[in-house]
């Protein structure tokens, strides 16, 4: 059932034909009504990144014009700091195993920052969203320099971020030790961002804004709950156990042939194998059936960094996963509508070719998916409506009050 409206994102993975049925198709993914196709096209043509434009298309509606790209940056540079004090006393006094609980807590504590908090006015909503899409980089990337230091007793790097560089370029420059990276790498990062900025209003996270902020909350408890949804292996987590994944197949096979990763894949959907949950993590998604469309964009890109950084031969076994692993879901489920690839897939393996440590890979996801909830937070405020409360049926049975001394 359809549980709201939204204009922010649609996804399209179906169509209904002239005789009224159901005909899949491949996916589609619209960012404010703009095919995700065209807009990762049109910065790529101009070599130029695309993540801070496309924040402003799902806050405002509408593609910036150069001068209004120009104040954007701007104004997300000038919010790319943390209050004073707030790296000592909050990330540095605590260090967390866990980058997403960092990030939470992190997120709550800057409302005793804010001067107006619990001000949920339209205009104070997108200056606080603002700030937090400034800031969730430097949170994510100290918080793991921190947490790094304390734990695993290595140096304590913190790094300033720089004014000039756009978010991608900056989480690089925050978390590698020399500053330095290729323009490839970073152009993978932002697109990665790009692709995980928004996904329809239905998705955990997103919907999780809406039901938060209906009740009439402030913007950092809405934010906290987002995180702890997307915090989830079946959410945001899901690019790490891909990754895992990965990682057993190549301790348990030395012959990456089709019939031995046929018999692997098997075995990890009989529950034989990797963590026993009878998944193939990466492939299939609750709404595409056959192709998600960022998986499809990511995966051409993730070869040309494969090529730059010699590993090929990786990128190849992922390509013959994900060719096999349908056939073999399609032979041991049933499966009405198709299976594929999904972003996750790949978005792992270019996070680890960029050398980027797991425990950043879900914060990442966050870093990019907060302007999806600034947009989706705005809208609900915007809209004034009644608090969302979906209805339940109660299926418990009925019982009779017994005294203590007859219980």
């Amino acid at each position: 059932m359809v549980a709201g409206l939204t204009d922010i994102s649609d996804i399209v993975s179906s169509y209904t034909d002239k005789n009224g049925e159901k005909v899949n198709c491949k996916g589609k993914l619209f960012y404010r009504g703009i095919s995700i196709d065209d807009l990762v096209n049109g910065f790529i043509k101009d070599d130029r990144f695309g993540f801070e434009e496309t924040a402003y298309l799902l806050l405002f509606g509408v593609l910036p014009d150069n001068e209004s790209l120009d104040d954007f940056n701007k104004i997300l540079s000038y919010y790319r700091t943390l209050p004073t004090t707030f790296v000592r006393d909050i990330i540095m006094k605590a260090p967390s195993d866990n980058m997403m609980n960092m990030l939470a807590r992190s997120v709550l504590s800057l409302y005793s920052y804010d001067d107006n908090p619990d001000d949920i006015s339209v205009g104070n909503i997108l200056r606080q969203s603002l700030e937090l899409i400034s800031q969730f980089p430097l949170i994510a990337v100290y918080g793991f320099m921190t947490s790094n230091y304390a734990h695993s007793d290595n140096s304590l790097i913190i790094h300033r971020p720089n004014p000039e560089y756009s978010t991608a370029e900056n989480i690089l420059h925050l978390l590698r030790p020399d500053n330095k990276f290729t323009h490839l790498e970073a152009k993978l990062l932002d697109l990665c961002l790009v692709l995980h900025a928004e996904h329809g209003g239905g998705n955990n996270s997103s919907f999780t804004t809406h039901v938060v902020s209906s009740s009439g909350t402030d913007t950092y408890s809405s934010v906290a709950a987002s995180l702890g949804s997307l915090k989830g292996p079946k959410h945001g987590g899901a690019n790490i156990k891909v990754v895992q994944m990965f990682d057993d197949i190549k301790n348990n096979l030395t012959d990456f042939s089709d019939e031995n990763i046929k018999a692997y894949l098997s075995d990890i959907l009989d529950k034989k194998a990797f963590d026993n949950s009878g998944l193939i993590y990466g492939m299939g998604h609750a709404v595409y059936s056959l192709s998600d469309p960022r998986a499809e964009i990511l995966k051409d890109y993730a070869k040309q960094l494969a090529e730059e950084k010699n590993q090929l031969e990786e990128f190849n076994l992922y390509e013959k996963v994900e060719r096999i692993a349908p056939v073999i879901i399609g032979e041991k489920r049933k499966i009405f509508k198709g299976v594929s690839s999904n972003v996750d897939f790949y978005s792992g393996l270019v996070y680890t070719m960029l050398g980027l440590p797991r425990e950043l890979y879900t914060p990442i996801f966050a870093i990019a998916r907060i302007t999806g909830w600034s947009a989706h937070r705005i809208e609900e405020i915007s809209n004034n409506g009644k608090i969302i409360r979906p209805g339940y049926k109660n299926v418990g049975k009925k019982q009779k009050y017994k005294t203590l001394d007859k219980r």
